[in-house]
């Protein structure tokens, strides 16, 4: 990406990847006890201490991202939450019947962000 018309864009994208992921923590962050309950019910362990956590690692991570500081750190903690979040929380293939198209929405969603995280993670450390 040698141009300044290049790098714009990317600004621009980073901008937009990590305010979505920010913002979509602050939800979280909005309804805690709802994030806590439904951790509780896929199965993760100490989810009044992880929810939180992985919430407060989402918004530190997309702020970070959208605004290219530590953005090893930023990228990385993104792509971790996803890598850990998506199979875990929206494994729609073991959901019931009624919640399998919203989690399998929510999975593929989480894919995509995911894919946009190794992308910024990639660009974190080629030192552009």
């Amino acid at each position: 990406m040698g141009d300044d018309s290049s790098r714009s864009w990317l600004a621009l994208g980073r901008l937009l990847f990590g305010l979505g992921v920010a913002l979509q923590a602050a939800e979280d962050f909005r309804d805690m006890e709802d994030a806590i309950e439904y951790a509780e019910s896929a199965g993760v362990p100490a989810p009044d201490l992880l929810a939180p956590l992985a919430s407060g690692m989402m918004l530190v991570g997309g702020l970070g991202t959208a605004f290219w500081r530590l953005p090893r750190v930023s990228t990385g903690a993104v792509a971790t939450f996803l890598a850990v979040v998506t199979p875990t929380m929206h494994d729609f293939w073991n959901a019931d019947p009624d919640d399998q198209s919203g989690e399998r929405l929510a999975f593929f969603g989480n894919l995509a962000m995911f894919g946009g995280a190794i992308a910024f993670l990639r660009e974190a450390y080629s030192g552009d």
